[in-house]
């Protein structure tokens, strides 16, 4: 499938204003005509030196698409399990260089994938924010003391990763080291939206009604937290940069819980400060976003300025190629159920997810995380047939 893509708006997405965005909404965002072919915009050939996925996300030329899958690191390996059986403290785990390496390589060394993703959580620079917080087998995040007052959020302080999370970058630096280009290194941050929601929260919510009562009630409390939020996310990004990491995921999670109207108040403008703050001295580094049920919200995403989106497998590969346009480099989107199938089923879900998504700018992945339970083998089989693609 090749589209034109032909933005209906006059604003840049580089310069996104209030007016810019109610004048993109009000006109639909973009029109796109598609054919019935490939996606590829005659990509340029890659070079040898780089990694595949960085290769794949610039548009050059490659002879398959990268794979790695997220929530790779762990849960459903049994060589993770004994780890968590000696060292049962998930901070513990992600907290330990040694043990950040040893896991985050732990995919990497059965299954070769084309990204080695940090063994980490979102949630990991809020103790250096003075958001104190647990982990606990069962329940998800505890935030301790939720932030719901403007005086809460004065006390929140900016990250300095090089203070508070040392052993990041370390590990990172050890990642490139033993990766050595055969694969990239990714590094990864929660969004400004996604944060907030779990420190208002108090931990995971079905209903949000926490951070929805204080952006509807006091929004400019909510808004001195998600700017405190972006500073240090954008900061946090740039020491993953410096010290290794190849590309950087951005999760909004959450974001998908609000309307689209909320969306371009208290997520999309975030976004995109972290995007344009991070390309100022990162102007090569590789930005995905991945907002799980972003089917609502497709063609805002691209106004973040990421080089990358990110698709959950509620939305069709071809359908979401169409809506965000040829511009930007799509990832995923296997539904992370395929892998209970057998292993007909995955590879015909594999090579149709493929086929869609055409030959150009696609990171093979899944709509969401690996799912605890899912057989190790599968997940070999997965990769297997993932790297015998030939475009």
């Amino acid at each position: 499938m090749s589209c034109i893509y032909s933005p209906s708006f006059s604003a840049s997405p580089s310069v996104l204003t209030k007016s810019s965005v109610n004048n993109t909404r009000q006109s639909n965002f973009l029109s796109v005509r598609c054919t019935v072919s490939e996606i590829a915009m005659e990509p340029k050939v890659s070079g040898i030196s780089e990694p595949l996925l960085l290769s794949a996300v610039r548009g050059e030329r490659v002879d398959r698409p990268p794979v790695w899958l997220m929530r790779q690191a762990g849960r459903y390996m049994k060589s993770y399990q004994l780890i968590c059986e000696k060292y049962p403290s998930f901070r513990e785990r992600s907290e330990n260089i040694d043990l950040v390496v040893e896991i985050s390589l732990q995919p990497w060394k059965v299954f070769k994938p084309d990204g080695v993703i940090l063994f980490s959580d979102i949630l990991t620079p809020l103790p250096g924010m003075n958001i104190p917080f647990d982990i606990v087998k069962g329940k998800g995040p505890i935030i301790h003391s939720p932030l719901r007052t403007a005086a809460d959020v004065d006390q929140v302080r900016e990250f300095v990763p090089e203070e508070f999370v040392p052993y990041v970058g370390e590990a990172l630096g050890i990642l490139q080291r033993e990766v050595n280009n055969e694969a990239a290194v990714l590094g990864f941050v929660g969004a400004p939206f996604t944060l907030a929601s779990y420190v208002v929260e108090g931990g995971s919510s079905k209903h949000f009604s926490k951070i929805k009562s204080l952006a509807f009630s006091q929004p400019q409390v909510l808004h001195s937290l998600l700017q405190k939020f972006t500073t240090s996310m954008a900061r946090y990004i740039q020491y993953q940069a410096d010290n290794g990491a190849q590309a950087v995921q951005i999760f909004d999670s959450w974001a998908t819980e609000l309307s689209p109207v909320d969306f371009e108040e208290f997520s999309l403008p975030y976004l995109k400060q972290i995007v344009d703050t991070v390309k100022q001295t990162h102007p090569q580094l590789p930005l995905i976003l991945y907002a799980s049920g972003s089917g609502g919200l497709l063609e805002r995403l691209p106004l973040t300025g990421v080089d990358v989106v990110s698709l959950d497998w509620t939305v069709d590969m071809a359908e979401g190629r169409r809506r965000l346009g040829s511009d930007i480099a799509v990832q995923g989107n296997v539904d992370p159920g395929v892998l209970f199938g057998s292993k007909d089923f995955i590879a015909k879900r594999i090579h149709d997810t493929v086929k869609k998504a055409g030959n150009s700018k696609h990171i093979l992945n899944l709509g969401h995380g690996i799912v605890v339970g899912t057989p190790e083998e599968n997940v070999a089989h997965f990769f297997e047939v993932a790297k015998d693609i030939r475009y």
